[in-house]
């Protein structure tokens, strides 16, 4: 069992904030209007470097935290490697609370929590009981609150999920960078600072699918899996069979479903469902995955030429998705690229980089003809996404309507 010294030299090496901290970009997700509850653990999900220790200490500035109140521990250290059971979470709580002389609230950030044994039902002790301490969970997997957790915290949780940059935050990084710029190099906050930006990125690809997603799949090649993750990349903003997918790499569509699946969950890629009422029919059409990160994709993916309004697709799902609970897309004869619900409201929305062309509003008669209901279509292009982007709300005003 590590020892109390050893542990304190473990959390001294992650306490970054007991010394003075680089100025960062503010997040715009703490913007929310938020509360903070004792009874209720706060869960940052997102993907791997994409900042989310750096939300921490900035959540410590909001909420006017003392640093001496607050203990940060990666579970993934190497130190930790063999103690990772409830005794180390008890004797993190143990150490807090002797050194709290002030005896005021304390703030735990436990991240990559999962990989110790057990966790689920020491945190439920921890909000069952009545204290003043905060606990803070975070994480690069999107399912981290499935399965046990779950369970054993229904009501006792908050969720905030992080990203890279969005362009606001990227114009704040990069004062001189233009929209093309962004969608070139993405928002990875480090990719933004350093010069062998391509080489950051593709060592980012390579870390998530080694340490996100193979924790989730069984796999006796793990080159294939890379393989698959580079394929669901290639097939960017279009619709992906799982079948074809399998047939390519030798597998079953079960399999290559499990992968995708955790390529999912690691925030890789996220996923944009066929739209419809029918639960039947949604079961049998495939999905379409975007990258989480435009730079990310670029970097790994090694044709020549960029499709820009792939990329733009890409930049209008991920606002989408922050605004909506869910994002689809539409198929008959021609497609519509997206389709949101908000209320009984259903809208369809087309993207495109120059202008609205026959295609599109071929598309929307189409998509009409089976839900009269739905609202006009909207357009979004190259000349109107910086106005969209920098509204706080989805407003009529900024688009045209089809």
């Amino acid at each position: 069992m590590l020892s109390k010294d050893g542990l304190k030299t473990v959390l001294a090496a992650w306490n970054f904030w007991n010394t003075q901290a680089p100025p960062s970009i503010p997040r715009r997700i703490l913007k929310k209007k938020w509360d903070w509850d004792p009874e209720l653990i706060l869960v940052i999900q997102g993907v791997r470097r994409c900042g989310k220790s750096t939300l921490l200490t900035q959540i410590m500035t909001q909420k006017k935290i003392r640093p001496t109140a607050c203990y940060f521990i990666n579970f993934e250290d190497p130190r930790l490697s063999e103690d990772l059971t409830p005794k180390l979470l008890d004797t993190l709580v143990a150490l807090a609370k002797a050194e709290n002389k002030e005896n005021t609230p304390l703030y735990f950030f436990l991240d990559e929590i999962q990989v110790v044994d057990d966790w689920e039902k020491w945190l439920h002790k921890q909000v069952e009981r009545p204290s003043t301490n905060h606990f803070v969970v975070t994480g690069s997997n999107a399912t981290l609150l499935g399965g046990r957790m779950s369970t054993a915290l229904t009501g006792r949780h908050r969720t905030m999920e992080l990203f890279p940059f969005d362009y606001l935050e990227y114009k704040m990084a990069v004062r001189e960078g233009s929209f093309e710029d962004y969608l070139t190099h993405g928002g990875f906050p480090k990719v933004l600072r350093v010069s062998e930006k391509d080489e950051l990125l593709r060592e980012y690809f390579i870390d998530i699918i080694e340490r996100d997603v193979r924790r989730h799949v069984s796999t006796r090649v793990p080159q294939t899996l890379l393989l698959i993750a580079k394929a669901v990349f290639e097939s960017m903003a279009t619709e992906m069979s799982l079948r074809k997918l399998a047939r390519l790499f030798g597998s079953t569509a079960d399999t290559v479903g499990t992968f995708v699946e955790a390529l999912c969950a690691s925030y890789l890629i996220m996923e944009c469902p066929f739209f419809t009422f029918s639960q039947r029919k949604s079961l049998v059409r495939p999905s379409k995955y975007f990258p989480i990160d435009t730079g990310l994709h670029r970097s790994v993916i090694t044709r020549s030429g960029a499709d820009r309004e792939k990329y733009l697709e890409t930049i209008v799902f991920h606002l989408l998705k922050k605004r909506f609970r869910t994002v689809s897309y539409w198929r008959a004869k021609h497609e519509v690229d997206f389709v949101v619900q908000d209320g009984n409201s259903v809208l369809p929305i087309q993207v495109t980089w120059e202008g609205i062309k026959e295609r599109h509003l071929l598309a929307l008669k189409e998509f009409h003809r089976e839900f009269p209901q739905a609202e006009n279509g909207v357009c979004i292009t190259r000349n109107n996404i910086e106005e969209v982007l920098r509204h706080e709300t989805f407003a009529n005003h900024l688009f045209t309507r089809l």
